[in-house]
């Protein structure tokens, strides 16, 4: 049946039947396109917008407290012309991030500083493809030109830091969460774990309801570690603040595209085989609510500009890169005077890689945007001492890993805590409702062609009914459980390129609410009284002549599935139905 926006006293409304129904938007069954239009209308706006929902989607809008770093450097491993440290630090409060950092031998007095996130390589931190069959083989590697050296072949991660550091640079690499030396949560792409999917404080961890109602994901850990670590490159001796760039392939090219998106810090970025028009990573750490909403990874990549940007594609979803989202990003930095700050290599026959070709490009323009001066020579790179574990690992008899409750669940809903905690803090009514707002908008094909008709005098009144699944113009999921496709079972996958149900239906009374003339009176109960409320931040103030809500107990905290038709991601966060009841 279809639904129809209720009336009272002299009003007589109809809307038109919607849309036929679209498909749910997803990772990789869609297409995203850089809004060309938006950002050459406005540059810096969209720029914010985009920042803005990164933030959001990372659970880092507002930015929290950044509590004490406490890092610990130790361990030296000496080498001829570098050294490597082994360093931990608190990104959260009992939360480790673990890395090595690279320094150039000798030290200079003054030297960038230069983030190497890692992505999805087999062994993280620790990699070492000397096993490797196949394409991955030291042997094809260097057969296919796309390695010179074995240690380079074994490690394209170690080669990366070390010839940085060789360039003079200082290079933090640190790890992902369940990688190497990140103990304290194992396994970084499940769902939900059993005992940690409560609703109380110390109760809940990451994927279940709770986590996913305050914001708190796997992408938005990562994300805030990675802030962590330019923070933590900034106190490095000698690191100069106005020289900071980052640098990762895959996993780590989301990772970098992000941070250059919400750090003006970052002078320059290199993402490589990440950002294209088509799949948009697949990982739970690439993920999260609200993140692709209105935007891709194009758009997200361009939030740099116009500071320098390099980019590499290669023979895996970012083939095509050079036709579809490359043209938009050259317009958008010529639209900005820039054009000398973008560059990218297009490398399709090779497989998925950060290879030494990538690497190459990748060092020519660092050489260029930190101002190094090398010669051509010293950009090439040259064969290093392979470092194994135990040369890289932090966890050593003087510095022995966390156990006990520093790791695993009791870990995981401690994290929680402090976080949420940390997030509350930093809270005001008027960020929670620029949060609402944020969390509504981004979706450009929502409402559209439906048409109202009215008869009658002012104010209307406009009332949604009750909150039941009911005609709509897009297949959300109806049921209250997880999807049975186990992959697709955390609502990230979902929430993360489509609005909630209640979001939309919001988004329906305050676009009904334009369309009638003179002013509105917005009513609700229940789960309505959600909808009425945030319908009423969407709207002109001058256009609502008042508010008649009642969530009769109705709260977003109540709420055990992620599934259920009233969910939204963050709505606990952003102060539940309270705050959209006392924002109006």
């Amino acid at each position: 049946m279809n639904r129809t926006i209720l009336f009272t006293t002299w009003l007589m409304m109809a809307v038109s039947a919607p849309a036929p129904a679209e498909e749910l938007r997803s990772l990789d069954g869609s297409y995203f396109p850089m809004d060309a239009a938006g950002w050459q209308r406005d540059a810096a706006a969209r720029r914010s917008e985009v920042r803005d929902r990164v933030m959001l989607a990372a659970g880092i809008f507002p930015m929290p407290e950044k509590t004490p770093l406490n890092a610990v450097i130790h361990g030296r491993v000496e080498r001829e012309d570098y050294t490597i440290d082994r360093v931990f630090f608190e990104s959260l409060p009992g939360h480790y991030v673990t890395g090595n950092l690279y320094l150039p031998k000798p030290l200079p007095a003054s030297m960038p500083g230069i983030l190497c996130p890692h992505g999805h390589w087999p062994g993280g931190r620790f990699m070492d493809a000397g096993e490797s069959t196949g394409s991955r083989s030291v042997e094809t590697q260097i057969a296919s030109g796309a390695e010179r050296f074995p240690n380079a072949a074994r490690s394209p991660l170690q080669a990366r830091c070390v010839h940085l550091a060789r360039m003079g640079c200082a290079v933090f690499h640190w790890d992902t969460l369940g990688n190497a030396d990140s103990i304290q949560i194992p396994d970084h792409r499940s769902g939900a774990q059993e005992g940690l999917k409560g609703q109380e404080r110390g109760t809940w961890g990451l994927y279940s309801a709770q986590a996913d109602a305050h914001l708190q994901t796997n992408f938005g850990l990562q994300t805030w570690n990675s802030v962590r670590a330019l923070d933590f490159l900034e106190t490095v001796p000698g690191v100069d603040p106005q020289r900071l760039a980052v640098t990762g392939a895959s996993g780590g090219a989301t990772q970098t595209m992000m941070l250059a998106a919400i750090e003006d810090r970052i002078c320059a970025a290199f993402p490589c085989v990440m950002v294209s028009t088509a799949m948009q990573g697949g990982c739970t750490c690439e993920n999260t609510h609200f993140l692709r909403i209105g935007q891709g990874n194009v758009d997200i990549a361009a939030a740099i500009a116009p500071r320098p940007l390099g980019l590499t594609s290669a023979d895996d979803w970012t083939k095509e890169l050079e036709t579809k989202g490359w043209p938009d990003l050259q317009a958008l930095w010529r639209q900005l005077g820039a054009e000398n700050n973008l560059t990218a290599l297009f490398a399709t026959q090779f497989p998925h890689n950060y290879n030494q070709v990538a690497r190459a490009k990748m060092y020519h323009f660092m050489n260029q945007h930190l101002k190094l001066g090398l010669e051509e020579a010293d950009l090439v790179e040259r064969d290093f001492k392979f470092s194994p574990k135990e040369d890289l690992t932090v966890w050593t008899a003087e510095h022995p890993a966390p156990t006990g409750d520093a790791v695993g669940k009791p870990h995981e809903a401690q994290l929680m805590q402090v976080w949420a905690d940390l997030n509350a803090r930093a809270m005001t009514p008027e960020i929670q409702c620029r949060a609402w707002r944020l969390m509504a908008s981004g979706d450009k094909t929502v409402d559209q062609g439906r048409e109202v008709k009215q008869t009658g005098s002012n104010p209307t009144t406009l009332s949604l009914g009750e909150l039941e699944p009911a005609a709509e113009n897009i297949r959300l999921p109806m049921k209250k459980e997880a999807p049975d496709d186990a992959w697709n079972a955390w609502c990230g996958y979902t929430y993360g390129y489509n609005r909630p149900r209640l979001l939309r239906w919001a988004s329906m009374l305050a676009d009904a609410a334009r369309k009638v003339e003179g002013k509105v009176i917005l009513q609700g109960q229940g789960a309505d009284a959600a909808a009425a409320g945030l319908a009423a931040l969407l709207l002109d103030p001058e256009k609502i002549e008042r508010l008649e809500v009642d969530p009769q107990g109705f709260r977003f905290a109540d709420l055990t599935s992620q599934w259920h038709p009233a969910f939204v991601p963050g709505a606990v966060k952003y102060g539940d139905v309270e705050a959209l009841k006392n924002a109006n």
